[in-house]
């Protein structure tokens, strides 16, 4: 590539983690190299299972274990946020990556884990590089939506939670 862009999944349907997915499975496919940096998800996923195996593709979580709720964020919580932003900067830096990919990067804007003017200016700093940024997660912030050259949002219509259905091993993990 000559340029990498900048791409959003956001919205309160399902589905924006795996679009980054998808997205790094065919960039794998294309010879490219794929750091995804998972925020605020400790827990076991299907998809780190078969990524860990998977040449040119590295994913690092950067969480606990527990659901962060806005009013129960830990010490932990934010450390942990901290030394993911700190990976992505060096993970550009060193200029190794071809795309990467901040899963749930804008949930941790909205509930202020991370300051928004660090990360625009991280944006502004490294958005015209050689590397595709993707950022997802629930309620991109409208700086980053003006700053980025895809914004996809994707809508729930209906949801099994709905009827009490709770995350499916396999489905949602």
């Amino acid at each position: 590539m000559d340029k990498g862009l900048i791409q959003v999944y956001t919205g309160d349907g399902k589905g924006k983690t795996s679009a980054g997915l998808g997205l790094a499975i065919r960039a794998v496919g294309r010879g490219m190299k794929v750091l995804i940096i998972q925020f605020m998800k400790g827990r076991s996923t299907g998809e780190r299972k078969v990524i860990k195996n998977t040449p040119n593709i590295q994913i690092e979580n950067y969480g606990t274990s527990d659901f962060i709720k806005n009013e129960k964020i830990k010490e932990q919580d934010k450390l942990e946020v901290k030394k993911g932003f700190e990976r992505a900067i060096e993970a550009i830096e060193m200029e190794d990556w071809d795309v990467l990919i901040l899963d749930e990067i804008n949930v941790v804007l909205n509930l202020e884990l991370l300051n928004l003017e660090d990360f625009i200016d991280f944006l502004k700093k490294y958005g015209d590089k050689d590397v595709e940024i993707v950022l997802t997660g629930r309620n991109a912030p409208q700086e980053i939506l003006e700053l980025a050259s895809l914004v996809t949002e994707m809508k729930c219509i209906k949801h099994p939670f709905e009827k009490g259905i709770g995350p499916r091993k396999g489905i949602e993990y």
